[in-house]
């Protein structure tokens, strides 16, 4: 979609928002993967009631991108403006041990800057890749952690109301890569609670962590992270990789030769291939094993 009504774009600047126009999201995707729209960069939380108001008035359609590492947006032209927040500075204030931290702050450089303060819990999240907004809104969690466990306030664009809002940790609900925060919802900051622990002894669990993931994960290669929660009990990566479908394909969307429940773009993927792959995969597992893979990659329009 594209904005060209110039009291719209007159308007832009004097609300701290920079209009890219034909952004590309196979650019901005850790998956490569996405069409092109107009893209509008957000420098200041309070210009966002401001701007979907003017977007509501203009019947403009849009949607929130955060650092787009578990994200699978369709091709071609799409029909609403992606709006993103810009990274401020600083990104992370602390204060004993809370960490005020920006939605945009980049999740693994935020697990260093706090490990360096000798604030830890966080090791297992430091090769999640994306934003800390999105991993709060997903609860992202790995070997034994979750983000929610630490989370003490977040400050939100609230839809349902275009107003923001702060919410204490006790009013969002923290489940298995979910959240009680709605669809339409923007994640602003996040004030955390973290617990101290020497920086040698954090160095120590981060090192391991990235073995692990050096060890299993094709982090190499262009990828949304896992595709499939795993069902309770069971593990959906396994399942697929007694399939004997590592390394299948569907065009060049194909399943991870090292991590099965990673698909990876070898090459020139489209949206439709790696669908068509997911797809595939789901009814095999299905078929085999009678259990019904839930998508954790989000689909946009897709």
């Amino acid at each position: 979609m594209r904005i060209e009504n110039p009291k719209i774009v007159a308007a832009l600047p004097g609300m701290n928002v920079e209009l890219r126009p034909r952004a590309s999201l196979a650019k901005l995707t850790s998956l490569g993967i996405g069409g092109t729209t107009d893209l509008l960069r957000i420098k200041k939380h309070d210009a966002i009631p401001g701007l979907l108001a003017l977007l509501d008035a203009h019947g403009i359609a849009h949607k929130f991108l955060g650092g787009g590492s578990n994200l699978l947006v369709e091709d071609g032209e799409l029909p609403w403006v992606a709006l993103q927040l810009a990274r401020p500075q600083p990104d992370v204030v602390l204060e004993g041990n809370f960490a005020q931290v920006d939605a945009a702050a980049d999740l693994g450089r935020t697990v260093t800057f706090c490990a360096k303060h000798d604030l830890g819990g966080m090791e297992g999240l430091i090769g999640v890749p994306g934003t800390v907004g999105g991993a709060l809104r997903m609860n992202a969690g790995a070997y034994g952690m979750q983000i929610g466990s630490y989370v003490r306030e977040v400050k939100l664009y609230r839809a349902s109301g275009r107003k923001l809002e702060i919410l204490r940790g006790d009013q969002i609900s923290f489940e298995y890569r979910h959240t009680s925060f709605a669809p339409d919802d923007m994640m602003l900051a996040v004030k955390l609670e973290l617990p101290s622990k020497p920086y040698r002894e954090i160095l120590q669990g981060i090192r391991i962590c990235n073995e692990k993931r050096r060890s299993s994960q094709p982090l190499g290669q262009k990828s949304a992270g896992c595709i499939f929660k795993n069902p309770p009990g069971a593990s959906a990566g396994r399942m697929i990789d007694e399939l004997g479908l590592k390394g299948h394909s569907v065009g060049d969307a194909r399943v991870s030769d090292r991590h099965a429940n990673f698909f990876v773009n070898a090459g020139h993927a489209t949206a439709k291939d790696m669908l068509a792959l997911i797809a595939d995969v789901r009814k095999r597992v299905r078929t085999a094993f009678g259990v019904d893979l839930e998508n954790e990659v989000v689909m946009w329009n897709a």
